[in-house]
């Protein structure tokens, strides 16, 4: 196969030190590759050298003249905001009119229609700028794609557009993204930036993470037996030495010194352990014994007060235990929802259209993270979240909390003005973990989470104790985190049995709900229940949840959720006195 990049000794030094040392790899026709790695350890960069736009410290990087490469950055060129679609797809063949047909071609493959080709580019969507990032790239005829980051804001029908655009592509392309379910669906080779080394892997992202968790294991077993060498051998070495010089025998020092020079040896060669990840998010929360936490009836979604509704809720509410995932496109109102939602438990607003538990501990997660004040230090932004949390009062305990978080105490004197957007939601997650809410509204907050954060954060609203609203368009999140499906279509909010039946429904463009996945139907509000009712409807939820994962095919099913679900089965059919 074609070798169209490869690379030797490639290497970048920062202020900070390397960012990468060494790095050797090729490019081969037609390989799909999925660049994996935590915030911040230089796959954008990595990029960037590859695409000429930045220079490596030291090393080379070979082009074959086969090779047609184009570089999809995260962000658009600012001088094209004032544009029109159309003229900023055109701009990159504006001297070449022999390619001006494959503008009016592109226009229709990337779904635009003409009406919107005439939009300025400031007006257009998060998923229609990268649709013209790739129409641009697309224009040059390139063979190989560098991708960074496509998948970032983009809502769940453009997410599925360019997984199939991905799919159909049939040049080479380096992926770089967060995304796993992306990443397993489009990606057949994977590699994985950590520790300022690259490690290949020919497996899609979540084999190469599991083969490079068994591979961590056993360097870590065999960095154990060589330093229980090196450490025999040390003390061997400091016993001759002693002797040497205790009895001025100069063989036994010179035993000695040769014994030192292999231990050294040993030292140079020792196998490499990994540092891990600099933090691991959690989030506690309490369970608070109610019929419903927040209960929406007849609402009218807006995204600010005087303008045009943009849905309207029927009748849903939300118990403890519920983990609900709000799904729609962008724009739909998904956010103004949770904002609409905070501002009036903020002011304690007394509604009949949205109603919230007086005794329910509410938290909130902006996804502009402007809940934390630019000026405060570290530890004063934590404050407000702490001090509903007698346990996390102190300053001490903050500065714990922050130490097991990654932030060092040399940085506690930081300001959050200071902070990258990995950081800001870092610390954001902590103070929310220290309040320990009974429900969290949840606004995207794996944009800026890496891909291990947020498999982190799955785990950890799986295990949460209270109840969650989450908006977002992460698949994998969505479906580890929550049990509940709500998706914003028609003008209306819609409550479906699982997460494929509501994906399903977010890709249709006729409107009408598939006869294959019906929706859950709401119902009015019933007046208030008994515990057996409460325990009863429980029960059926968990029997219907757990039959349907298991219709799903084995690789789909969740056997975490499964286990769960189970044991409080058996719980509740020994409170309620049910014998199978």
């Amino acid at each position: 196969m074609t070798t169209l990049i490869s690379t030797q000794a490639l290497q970048l030094d920062t202020h900070d030190g390397f960012l990468f040392h060494e790095l050797a790899f090729t490019l081969r026709q037609g390989d799909r590759i999925g660049l994996i790695g935590h915030n911040g350890c230089g796959k954008s960069t990595l990029l960037g050298l590859l695409s000429g736009t930045r220079e490596a410290t030291a090393g080379t990087i070979h082009y074959s003249r086969a090779c047609r490469l184009q570089h999809v950055e995260q962000h658009l060129p600012p001088e094209l905001a004032s544009l029109s679609l159309y003229d900023a797809l055109l701009a990159p063949v504006l001297e070449q009119p022999e390619l001006h047909w494959r503008v009016d071609s592109l226009l229709a493959e990337l779904g635009f229609d003409l009406d919107t080709a005439q939009v300025p580019v400031h007006s257009l969507s998060g998923g229609q700028h990268t649709r013209l990032l790739l129409g641009r790239a697309l224009l040059q005829e390139p063979n190989v794609l560098l991708l960074d980051e496509p998948s970032n804001h983009l809502d769940l029908p453009s997410l599925l557009w360019l997984e199939q655009f991905l799919l159909a592509w049939r040049g080479a392309f380096i992926l770089v993204s967060h995304d796993q379910r992306l990443l397993d669906n489009v990606a057949t080779r994977s590699w994985i930036l950590r520790d300022r080394r690259l490690y290949d892997f020919d497996l899609p992202c979540g084999p190469a993470l599991a083969a490079l968790a068994e591979a961590d294991i056993a360097a870590a077993a065999r960095h154990a037996a060589e330093q229980k060498e090196i450490d025999r051998l040390s003390a061997s070495s400091a016993r001759l030495a002693l002797w040497g010089r205790t009895y001025d025998n100069e063989d036994l020092a010179r035993k000695a010194k040769t014994m030192q020079r292999r231990i050294d040896k040993l030292k140079d060669e020792q196998s490499f352990v990994s540092d891990g990840a600099p933090w691991r998010l959690s989030l506690r929360g309490k369970a608070l014994a109610a019929d419903q936490l927040l209960t929406l009836d007849g609402l009218d979604v807006r995204a600010v007060p005087a303008s045009p509704v943009l849905f309207q809720v029927g009748q849903l509410w939300l118990k403890p235990g519920d983990r609900v995932a709000l799904l729609g496109a962008n724009g739909s109102g998904k956010s103004s929802l949770l904002r609409l939602c905070w501002q009036a438990i903020q002011a304690q607003e007394e509604r009949t259209d949205l109603r919230y538990h007086k005794a329910a501990n509410i938290g909130y997660y902006d996804q502009s993270l402007k809940q934390l004040a630019d000026t405060a230090d570290l530890s004063d932004a934590l404050y407000p979240f702490a001090v509903q949390n007698e346990a996390a009062r102190s300053q001490v305990a903050r500065k714990q909390a922050l130490i097991a978080a990654g932030f060092p105490y040399a940085r506690h004197g930081q300001t959050v003005a200071t902070l990258s957007g990995g950081e800001r939601a870092r610390l954001l997650f902590l103070g929310l973990s220290l309040a320990s809410y009974h429900l969290l509204l949840l606004d995207e907050p794996s944009n800026h989470l890496d891909m291990q954060g947020k498999g982190e954060l799955g785990q950890a609203l799986q295990g949460f104790a209270g109840g969650c609203l989450l908006v977002s368009h992460d698949r994998d999140l969505i479906e580890t985190a929550c049990n509940r499906f709500w998706v914003v279509a028609d003008g209306g909010l819609e409550e479906w049995l699982d997460a494929a039946s509501a994906y399903a429904r977010l890709s249709l463009e006729d409107g009408q709900a598939p006869a294959s996945a019906p929706r859950v139907e709401s119902t009015s509000l019933a007046p208030a229940q008994t515990d057996v009712d409460v325990q009863l409807e429980r029960l059926c939820e968990l029997e219907q949840l757990l039959a349907q994962d298991l219709a799903r095919k084995p690789r789909h099913q969740k056997p975490a959720s499964q286990q769960a679900w189970q044991d409080e089965i058996a719980q509740l059919n020994r409170i309620l006195g049910i014998t199978a």
